[in-house]
């Protein structure tokens, strides 16, 4: 077997203890880059469930016994390959649809996801119809042709006729 030589006339083939260092240098990074994605994930699954003790708080948020199982649950999930839809699944299985932190949209939780939207539309038509009912009764007729003569024949009256101030 004939020897390659490179540039400088040295030969380039590799030894395989070289092989095996460059191979243990570079899979930290590999594995570091893997653990830091399935953090990411981990963090934002947390971040969508609901810890099923405080209720108003997220997985991610609760220092809750049980929000830290779940954290470590979602961890080993990821960890055995799931996908994200099926660790919440797994979850939804277990708690209801409730443990979801933002409900899904489906024929159960129309009223949750509408109601605001239809008390804002309802306000708004009620507001709409006071000021307009208020408006209409504050906004009077003008003077009829009797009424107008009448008082100009009162204002007239009025100016030739001394103020208590102006008499002696």
């Amino acid at each position: 077997m004939e020897r390659q030589t490179d540039a400088c006339g040295e030969g380039c083939a590799m030894k395989p203890w070289s092989l095996a260092l460059c191979a243990a240098l570079l899979s930290p990074g590999v594995f570091a880059a893997q653990d830091l994605e399935l953090e990411a994930r981990e963090a934002a699954l947390a971040a969508r469930l609901r810890c099923v003790v405080c209720q108003n708080q997220t997985v991610a948020e609760s220092q809750a016994p049980i929000a830290k199982d779940m954290r470590k649950e979602i961890a080993v999930q990821l960890a055995q390959g799931r996908s994200d839809a099926e660790v919440v699944a797994f979850f939804e299985q277990r708690y209801g649809s409730f443990v979801r932190y933002a409900p899904p949209w489906k024929p159960s939780t129309w009223v949750l996801w509408c109601a605001p939207f239809v008390v804002l539309l309802g306000g708004l038509l009620l507001l709409w119809r006071t000021l307009r009912r208020r408006h209409q009764s504050v906004a009077r007729p003008g003077l009829s042709p009797q009424e107008r003569a009448r008082a100009q024949a009162w204002l007239e009256n009025r100016q030739d006729t001394p103020t208590p101030e102006d008499r002696p």
